[in-house]
């Protein structure tokens, strides 16, 4: 509203019709709410959830009144949108001093709260904070930065979330750890609803790693129910089926996650899996050709090969298939973490160490990267090795 009114009054005298005119523009101000996302996304998850599941729900950008009020002390509503975000960064990261931790991913409450959090949890914050001091900032996923986890034949999915901001006119991105360098060179911004599945999926992706297949159950299906196009929640809720001895519901889920995304390397590998286990080797077969097919470009792929190569115990082929994933994209972290599991396999711990530096100073947040170098770090295997 500020930009009419500036123009009226720089044109000097003004006409009685267009003083009331401006008095019913200033009433209109005075009266104008903000769009209430918080009450939005109730909205939507009634539409799409079952009452059993929507009352499990939380809004994970959502901050309580005790949090809403420790904002408003400390960041002032300055009209800059650039120095707004700035505050909000020197808040989480000076104020509350955040910390990163892997796990849990925590909504923002329990972020401000537990003062730790991984990327997600951050962002959560961030836009939480954001909206409440009168910005517009959004999730937005990393469309080039996967996480993948492969346990007990099977792949588990994660994405990546930076938070987002217009600010004159360009999106600006904002992450755990600013001012670090990152590899991401792929943005898509996100719904809320979109961005609540992320949140879902990442807790059931935990639960699962931890095999609690059964707290992470209801998370995957409030994931996919939110977001039923979403490909890491059908991937994992299809893993979650599987190990609760549901493997039909798997497959169904799997067929329909792959004629939505037909290059998905999570969907292809599972369901051949799945195959292979009911001897319909070929099926399994005819997948994973589609697998070499389609990922002959994709060095995650060849990441997740060489992990496959690396758990059966045959070193020399894990390090063939992580060289050609450098090969494909040398600037990619998952790819520098890949062959220093393979060098410290070998036992090349000065080159094990070259590739978690040169991990993290791509992604300085990168969780396996950050063990890694701890763990090489107590071994007193120090920075700078070839």
């Amino acid at each position: 509203m500020k930009s009419p009114i500036a123009l009226m009054c720089g044109r000097g005298p003004v006409r009685r019709g267009a003083i009331l005119g401006l008095a019913a523009l200033l009433a209109a101000c005075s009266t104008y709410q903000p769009f209430d996302t918080t009450a939005y996304l109730r909205d939507s998850f009634a539409k799409r959830l079952p009452p059993e599941l929507e009352g499990r729900v939380a809004i994970p950008f959502a901050l309580d009144e005790d949090h809403r009020a420790a904002v408003e002390q400390l960041i002032v509503r300055t009209g800059i949108e650039r120095d707004r975000a700035a505050l909000i960064e020197s808040f989480i990261f000076s104020t509350l001093r955040l910390r990163y931790a892997l796990t849990p991913t925590r909504d923002a409450d329990e972020t401000f709260d537990h003062r730790e959090g991984n990327c997600l949890s951050f962002v959560n914050l961030f836009v939480g904070i954001g909206r409440h001091v009168g910005m517009n900032p959004f999730y937005v996923e990393v469309e080039d930065y996967q996480r993948w986890n492969y346990k007990d034949g099977v792949v588990l999915s994660r994405g990546h979330i930076v938070a987002g901001m217009r600010i004159d006119g360009d999106l600006s991105t904002f992450d755990f750890l600013p001012y670090r360098p990152k590899a991401y060179r792929s943005f898509k911004p996100i719904d809320d609803l979109t961005a609540t599945a992320h949140f879902y999926n990442n807790l059931g992706a935990e639960a699962l790693m931890e095999d609690d297949v059964e707290t992470a159950l209801p998370h995957l299906e409030i994931a996919h129910a939110l977001a039923p196009d979403f490909e890491k929640a059908l991937n994992n809720l299809g893993v979650a089926y599987t190990r609760l001895g549901r493997p039909d519901e798997a497959i169904a889920l799997y067929e329909r996650g792959l004629a939505l995304h037909p290059a998905s390397v999570p969907l292809l590998n599972n369901l051949a899996r799945i195959h292979q286990e009911r001897g319909r080797e070929e099926e399994a077969e005819l997948l994973l050709a589609r697998l070499d097919e389609v990922n002959e470009t994709n060095p995650y792929f060849f990441v997740y090969r060489g992990e496959v190569a690396l758990a059966g115990g045959h070193v020399e082929a894990a390090l063939e298939h992580m060289r050609h994933a450098l090969r494909i994209d040398s600037e990619n972290p998952e790819v520098h973490v890949g062959l220093a599991k393979v060098f410290l396999a070998r036992a090349d711990l000065e080159r094990a160490r070259f590739h978690i530096d040169r991990a993290l100073h791509l992604d300085a947040t990168h969780d396996e990267a950050r063990r890694y170098a701890a763990m090489l770090a107590a071994r007193g295997v120090g920075s700078g090795g070839k």
